[in-house]
């Protein structure tokens, strides 16, 4: 048997099997078996679309962490006429939601450059690739998932800047995610805050973690019921509506598979790994009610938290470089969230964009807006970073 295909199953076991962890030994006796890292699917075959390229590596640190050959990849769609060789073009790096991957560079190829014909931002656009077996990784490092954060800044973005001829600097990289990855595009920024110019994070995942999909995770004892008794509600429909509840919505997703759903996904980013190898869960399924070591566990996830506790580090590092948009009917009720990060980093003196549209809905925030983005928000915010890059320039140039 080759070595390739043994380490493919490896790979392919590993779930029924743990293998002995690679990384360096957690704190509180963290148990060392790690639940099996391979996709839910296979990633998208890319298509042939003229100025889209596939870039692919294997990380050396993932691969160390998993013991068996782990990539990082993106769909890249290339300005016209992109000379690789003068390195001075910037890089946007936007992440998926949950359930996406970087499929989206061919879908968007095309249209994409015959808008750059007409004058849109010739940036090199990078659709970074988060699904993974566990959910969307959320390119966090984490105990359960390996050090995807890391290898990022690391190993995949020097690779890609010498492969494609991007702007080696901070200056010339900018962020940007939907959902699961507008919370990775805040967390990369809050992060690594001097690797990046900035992020227009939309529709975030909870930042801020006193309002976790309506779950105070620090006060409340119960994910499906609040202090009062009533039904904590998820899923709003577009006339701002209930229609679901965390317990409903939990529940269901438990009852397809017991890991790769949005709250196990949460769970494999944010929890302790538990001694059958798997993460942890924030909360029982059955009865909804919190455990108080992964609350802890927790703590260092939250966005806001971490901006708080490291202020006098940060304040300078992130000086306009974070923008936030929301609806506020949110179909996942994450205008909470934004709306407490909103009010703490006033508190902080922060000069942080908080935008916060009325009416919106999870789908339906990045659509045309008569007044605040009538051609949609994402050329809206690729504008923004062009102009930025155009500044910044202009301000070094002798």
């Amino acid at each position: 048997m080759s070595r390739t295909v043994l380490l493919t199953l490896t790979c392919l076991l590993a779930f029924v099997f743990p293998a002995v962890a690679h990384d360096e030994p957690a704190t509180e006796k963290q148990p060392q078996r790690k639940a099996n890292p391979t996709q839910r699917r296979p990633p998208p075959v890319p298509r042939d679309v003229e100025g889209v390229e596939h870039f692919r590596i294997q990380s050396k640190l993932l691969t160390e962490f998993w013991g068996c050959p782990m990539y990082i990849d993106a769909g890249v769609i290339l300005p016209l006429e992109h000379d690789k060789a003068k390195k001075i073009t910037p890089a946007c790096y936007s992440i998926h939601g949950f359930g996406g991957s970087h499929s989206i560079a061919w879908r968007m190829g095309k249209r994409l450059r015959d808008m750059m014909a007409k004058g849109h931002p010739p940036m090199l656009y990078v659709f970074l690739n988060a699904q993974f077996s566990l959910g969307h990784h959320e390119f966090a490092d984490s105990v359960n998932n390996g050090p995807w954060g890391q290898a990022l800044i690391e190993e995949f973005i020097p690779a890609f800047e010498e492969e494609f001829g991007a702007a080696p600097t901070a200056d010339g990289r900018f962020l940007t995610g939907h959902s699961s990855g507008g919370w990775s595009s805040m967390w990369l920024q809050v992060t690594y805050p001097e690797q990046f110019a900035g992020t227009w994070s939309t529709a975030p995942d909870s930042i801020d973690f006193r309002d976790f999909t309506g779950i105070n995770v620090y006060q409340h004892r119960n994910a499906y019921t609040d202090p009062e008794g009533n039904p904590v509600q998820l899923v709003r429909n577009g006339k701002g509506e209930w229609v679901r509840t965390i317990k409903e919505y939990a529940q269901g997703e438990a009852a397809k598979s017991d890991f790769g759903g949005q709250f196990a996904s949460f769970d494999a980013v944010f929890s302790p790994r538990d001694i059958d190898g798997r993460p942890m869960k924030m909360f029982d399924r059955e009865t909804g009610d919190i455990n108080d070591k992964v609350r802890d566990h927790w703590r260092k996830y939250d966005i806001v938290l971490k901006i708080r506790d490291n202020w006098s580090e940060l304040k300078d590092k992130l000086s306009g470089k974070l923008h936030v948009y929301v609806g506020t009917y949110d179909t996942f009720r994450l205008e909470g969230a934004v709306l407490l990060a909103q009010a703490e980093l006033k508190k902080l003196g922060s000069d942080a964009e908080f935008v916060i549209v009325e009416k919106r809905t999870h789908g339906s925030l990045m659509a045309p807006h008569e007044t605040l983005w009538p051609k949609g928000l994402l050329p809206a915010i690729h504008q923004k970073m062009w102009a930025q890059w155009e500044a910044r320039t202009d301000e070094s140039s002798p």
